[in-house]
Parts: structure tokens; C-alpha cells; sequence
């Protein structure tokens, strides 16, 4: 009687990503995948598997990635020192040669962990087909190096590949007018390829649980989250640290179309799963305010 409570458990489980996986078949989601769950080989193979999860129950999944900590740990090796101004990374034409040749070798590895899995994948950067057109970001005024600003997206080479059943990842190195390489914040990428794809949904995997009332305070984690509400809560001066522009990021992502932005947990093995195919998830969901709610925090 005990084996079966448990598969029963499990039936009531897929009977709840049920009408998840109706609602959204078809649809883009693309997930920026950094934090932990990059550096953690256990927690990089789950991830992954929820990705191939998603593409085979009939999503169309895009991988966006960053790379830091792997850029900082080559630049190291190297002799290049990592200079900051404003909490960003000063990118000179050494660091940038390193950046390009870091974050492409994590692409292809993230693109044979797919195929590993039976799923076809293509590992691109935002360079090939002039995908991510970007120009010189400055800090406070100042230049920090090949640091770039993303001016247009042009997503034809994303939905080819999709449209001929490729899972598309994708590293943020973008290029200018004169063919530059520039570095490009991976959670800016993702929310421009998610606005130029027209995605129903957005997800981040980041190292906090997702978005609370009080940070300090660990049972006021807030699943639903509309635009009005998280306005406030920044003009309130809740939010601080990396989830002010993580949030702001995912408010402009709404505002330019995307249906709902997810922000979980990447630490949490199978997290992607457990946000998006269950009622009350694990992280924080971002919704327009006449969006449909999933979870009523009140029941």
C-alpha cells in the first residue's frame, strides 16, 4: 500500500503539470541560465533536464547563458587583472579575447549535454546572423571597456533553428556597426531575445529564492508578483542589491510583451520544473496586472 501512495503521489504530480503543459504548448520560454547551477555539475545535469523536459512536451525552450565567474577564473590564469567601476567588470581587448573564447566554450558544452539527452541543439553567440546589435555601454560616464548596450535584436537565426527543431543556446557576445565584439550583460540578453521572440514566458535561475516583501524575512516570499506591485515595492525601497535591476529587468521584459517572468532558485535541483508545472511554484512569478493568477496567496 505504500509503493502505491507513492505512485499515486506521482500521477497527481503529472495530473497538475497538466493543464500547464496545454497552456503553454507551442510557446517560446527562454531560460538565462548563471548563478550556481552553472559551476555545480549536479545541479548543471538537472538543469539541463528540465530544459529537454520542456522541448519534448512540446515548449520551445532557449537557453541564454552568462559566464563570469569562468571569465574572472581564465583571466586569472592568464595574468589579466579584473578591474571594476560601478560594479562592472572593465572589459579591454585582452579581457574580451578571454571572454569570447570562455563563454563559446561553455556554449558547446552546454550544447553536447543537450544531445546527450536525444535533443538536438545549436550553441550560437548573438554575433552570428548580427542577432544582438549592441554599442559601447559606459559606467557613470565612463568607459569600461567592450561592454555593450544592446540596440537591436534580430531574431531570424533563433526561430530558424527552432522552426527546424533545434534548441537554441545562446552566449551574450554582441557586435557593432564596425564588427566590435562586445561583452553583453546576460540578463540584458535574455530579456531583449525574449522581447524579440515574442516569449509567452522568461526564467531566470539565480542564486536567491525569487522576490520577497522583506528580504530578512524568509517566509514573505511573494509567488505572483503584478507590475503594479513590484513598482511599488521598488519605489517602497524594498528591493536592493543584484535583484533591483534583475526586477526592473523583468518588468520591462511584461511591459514589452512577454506573458509572465519567472525568478528561482537555481541552487534547487529541477527548479524550472517545479515553478512552471506546478500551482504554487518555488520562485516569483512577474504578471501584468490583468494577468490570469495561478496561485492565490489567500487560499
Amino acid at each position: 500500500m505504500k509503493n502505491m501512495d507513492t505512485e499515486l503521489e506521482k500521477a497527481a504530480v503529472l495530473v497538475e503539470a497538466l493543464p500547464y503543459i496545454q497552456k503553454f504548448n507551442r510557446k517560446i520560454i527562454v531560460v538565462k541560465y548563471g548563478g550556481s547551477a552553472m559551476v555545480d555539475e549536479e545541479l548543471k545535469k538537472k538543469v539541463i533536464q528540465d530544459v529537454v523536459l520542456l522541448k519534448l512536451v512540446g515548449f520551445k525552450p532557449i537557453i541564454v547563458h552568462g559566464g563570469g565567474k569562468d571569465i574572472t577564473k581564465w583571466a586569472d590564469k592568464v595574468g589579466i587583472e579584473t578591474r571594476k567601476i560601478n560594479g562592472l567588470r572593465v572589459t579591454d581587448e585582452p579581457t574580451m579575447e578571454i571572454a569570447e573564447m570562455v563563454l563559446n566554450k561553455i556554449n558547446k558544452d552546454l550544447v553536447s549535454l543537450i544531445q546527450q539527452l536525444g535533443v538536438k541543439a545549436c550553441g550560437i553567440s548573438g554575433k552570428d546572423g548580427n542577432m544582438l546589435m549592441c554599442q559601447k555601454k559606459l559606467s557613470g560616464g565612463e568607459d569600461i571597456g567592450y561592454v555593450g548596450d544592446i540596440t537591436h535584436v534580430d531574431p531570424k537565426v533563433i526561430k530558424d533553428l527552432i522552426d527546424n527543431d533545434f534548441l537554441p543556446v545562446i552566449c551574450p557576445i554582441g557586435t557593432d556597426e564596425s564588427g566590435h565584439s562586445y561583452n553583453i550583460n546576460a540578463d540584458d540578453a535574455a530579456c531583449a531575445i525574449a522581447t524579440a521572440c515574442k516569449a509567452e514566458k522568461l526564467a531566470f535561475l539565480t542564486d536567491t529564492e525569487g522576490v520577497y516583501l522583506d528580504f530578512e524575512n524568509k517566509d514573505s516570499l511573494i509567488s505572483e508578483l503584478t507590475l503594479t506591485e513590484a513598482d511599488k515595492l521598488i519605489a517602497d525601497g524594498n528591493i536592493g542589491g543584484g535583484m533591483l535591476p534583475k526586477l526592473n529587468n523583468c518588468i520591462d521584459a511584461i511591459k514589452s510583451g512577454v506573458s509572465r517572468v519567472h525568478i528561482m532558485d537555481g541552487r534547487i535541483p529541477h527548479c524550472l520544473l517545479l515553478e512552471i508545472f506546478t500551482n504554487k511554484g518555488i520562485g516569483t512569478a512577474i504578471i501584468n496586472d490583468n494577468a490570469e493568477r495561478f496561485y492565490d496567496e489567500n487560499k
